[in-house]
């Protein structure tokens, strides 16, 4: 049985990283004696991937890995037994049986991610700004500095910006692409938006957090996004 697991990451818990985050899960896995298969070999290992890792600092409530069971169990109790193993900042939101198969892996199917981002008090750029978010959207070309394994070099972002609206008076929402080929940062995004108002952003100026993942069902005229958690059923 593989199951798709949506968890959020908040409080203390944004500040532990992607690895450490995937040995917790381990552990919570055993204790919550959940029949979770193992690679063979010399060096068995649980058989689980993470969606798309999430940045140190960042909050989220759309948090994905997959798991493969040896066993059917209801996608309710999975819940349940995880839930009771968690600590302050992770909750486990859904389960999901999906199909098998490395076409269906979560971190292969990722393609975007919604984020809110909010400006720290008195990090915010100069009055006005709320009103200048159409015209940066316009230009038709925001290049940033990437680096790569060949060094930096110039990218053009704004094909990866697929939204980018004002959601209040101090928070900024942003629907980027986000597969291994154009994943697109938001904090490049709002270094890139401050740069183009002639201010410099603040070291931690920003407060970012994931709504949600995305697979991409669409072609390449046009887009059809649709939750990772969608993709799965539950099982009674």
């Amino acid at each position: 049985m593989k199951v798709r697991i949506k968890f959020t990451k908040e409080g203390p818990m944004k500040f532990v990283g992607h690895l450490d985050t995937m040995r917790y899960f381990q552990k919570a896995i055993r204790r919550a004696e959940l029949p979770i298969a193992f690679s063979g070999g010399y060096s068995p290992h649980m058989i689980m991937s993470f969606a798309a890792p999430l940045g140190v600092g960042v909050t989220s409530t759309g948090e994905y890995f997959d798991m493969e069971l040896t066993a059917t169990i209801p996608t309710d109790e999975i819940c349940q037994r995880l839930n009771s193993q968690m600590i302050d900042g992770i909750h486990v939101l859904s389960a999901r049986q999906v199909e098998d198969g490395k076409a269906s892996k979560a971190m292969s199917l990722v393609a975007a991610a919604d984020y809110l981002v909010e400006f720290r008090p008195g990090k915010a750029p100069a009055d006005g700004w709320q009103t200048r978010i159409t015209e940066f959207l316009k230009q038709p070309e925001i290049l940033v500095t990437k680096e790569t394994k060949k060094g930096e070099k110039q990218v053009d972002i704004r094909p990866f910006i697929y939204k980018m609206n004002l959601q209040n008076d101090n928070r900024i929402f942003l629907s980027l692409a986000s597969a291994s080929a154009n994943y697109t940062k938001p904090d490049a995004v709002m270094d890139a938006f401050t740069s183009w108002l002639g201010q410099e952003l603040p070291e931690f100026a920003c407060m970012i957090h994931r709504l949600e993942v995305y697979a991409d069902l669409g072609n390449e005229k046009k887009h059809k996004f649709v939750s990772l958690e969608s993709l799965g059923v539950e099982v009674q």
